[in-house]
């Protein structure tokens, strides 16, 4: 299939071409679109998530030794407790007044091994209110207080576009293109499509596209959220300080009208790979960044990129004049320069190549047989295969063949149903 292409953009006063022009022509259809009253509030860091490597200082241990009590840690006090297995981590400390939270411990490795053993999520009001540097500069000193060889293991990020004026169309999904096959709306089930791998809820105040563990796209009603979570004050005082991105109304936004959020969810193994496959166009290096202060002035280019992997189009080859705007015209709001100009972005994935590649393959097949024998179904297999310590370079080799986790579920559906069918019980 061929890119897609962006409608004419002319000036609603003389109707030339204008690259900010919010006047929008279909060439093909003639049909035009005025995006005039559509309003780009802010465009920033939501969620900071910083990985580390390292051995746990023994003193810490003994935090954790009653949870949910408050403890003193690195001159200030802090919630300890227990997290749920599916965070991957043991422990939390936690202060939502400076808008940290520091999750140790990893499952997967002895305390007493050095390993990934800690991850700390920042808040939206934290990184609102430091520059990429202090906040690099805050979480490394926590982590200094956790760790003894302390090193950085990359970091995670969501990006959030805040719209007036603006709001999904009903038939979201079908326009809606990507390789990610999971769709999910999140407020009461209205119908689910088997076929798709998608699923529409209740009013469709929340939509979802793509893998947590990958890049996640999530469209939701940032009014009704903040309401439902007491921040609507927070956020209203963000949506009137922010410059909108309208040159003639900088400081637009209606406290009448709802708010929605576009969001992209970059998952650290994602970031890695923009860090290892992209690189300077002027000096022909690759990033090789590990930290979010490192990796903040290429924030843009990931929201350009995102914009360009999740495609919502009008009509096949033809993208949404609304996401023409939204990808082009919103700037991550960050004191840094931004580098976006001066990089080519490129995912390098891992490959299993040669030999190792087609250990992948075997092991996949050997690993197939062995369930099937046992008439495991094909969601606890696939289930089974991602709690593996290998799973990543499984991933990571399919990834390379353009599948994604869901066309590598379906790829061992498809290897069981056919064991079981041609093999019966004597497998």
């Amino acid at each position: 299939m061929s890119k897609p292409v962006d409608q004419l953009r002319l000036n609603r006063e003389t109707a030339l071409d204008d690259p900010k022009g919010r006047l929008f022509v279909d060439q093909g259809t003639a049909a035009m679109t005025d995006l005039s009253k559509v309003r780009l509030l802010r465009c920033g860091v939501d969620t900071v998530r910083q990985l580390y490597r390292g051995l746990i200082r023994p003193e810490i241990m003994a935090l954790f030794e009653t949870p949910g009590v408050m403890v003193d840690f690195a001159g200030q006090r802090w919630h300890s407790g227990r997290v749920s297995k599916d965070s991957g981590y043991q422990y939390k400390l936690q202060n939502a007044d400076l808008g940290f939270i520091l999750l140790v411990k990893n499952f997967n490795t002895k305390v007493e091994t050095l390993g990934p053993h800690l991850k700390i999520e920042v808040s939206p009001h934290a990184i609102d209110s430091l520059s990429p540097e202090r906040l690099q500069e805050r979480m490394d000193y926590y982590a200094r207080h956790v760790l003894s060889h302390v090193e950085r293991n990359q970091c995670a990020v969501h990006l959030a576009l805040d719209v007036q004026g603006w709001k999904p169309p009903t038939d979201l999904v079908a326009r809606m293109h990507c390789r990610a096959r999971t769709h999910r709306d999140i407020s009461g089930i209205n119908e689910i499509t088997w076929a798709t791998k998608s699923s529409v809820y209740g009013r469709g105040e929340t939509s979802m596209f793509g893998s947590a563990g990958s890049i996640q796209l999530c469209i939701y009603n940032k009014t009704e959220q903040a309401r439902a979570t007491d921040k609507l004050d927070y956020w209203e005082g963000v949506w009137r300080r922010r410059d909108s991105f309208d040159d003639n109304d900088p400081y637009n936004y209606d406290p009448t009208q709802d708010v929605w959020r576009v969001e992209l969810r970059y998952h650290h193994s994602v970031i890695q790979q923009f860090a290892a496959g992209s690189f300077d166009l002027t000096t022909g290096g690759t990033l090789e960044t590990d930290s979010y202060a490192t990796f903040a002035p290429h924030l843009d280019g990931l929201w350009r990129y995102g914009l360009s992997q999740f495609k919502l189009l009008t009509r096949p080859g033809h993208f949404d004049p609304a996401w023409t705007l939204m990808r082009e015209d919103a700037r991550v709001d960050l004191p840094v320069d931004s580098l976006v100009d001066k990089t080519e972005y490129k995912r390098q994935y891992k490959t299993a190549r040669g030999f190792s590649g087609k250990n992948v393959e075997l092991f996949l097949g050997n690993f197939v047989s062995l369930l099937a024998r046992e008439r495991v179904g094909a969601k606890k297999a696939f289930s089974t295969l991602k709690q593996w310590d290998c799973w990543p370079v499984i991933r990571d080799h399919y990834a390379a063949k353009d599948m994604t986790e869901f066309d590598l579920y379906c790829h061992v559906r498809d290897l069981l149903e056919e064991r079981h069918i041609r093999w019966g019980r004597a497998v």
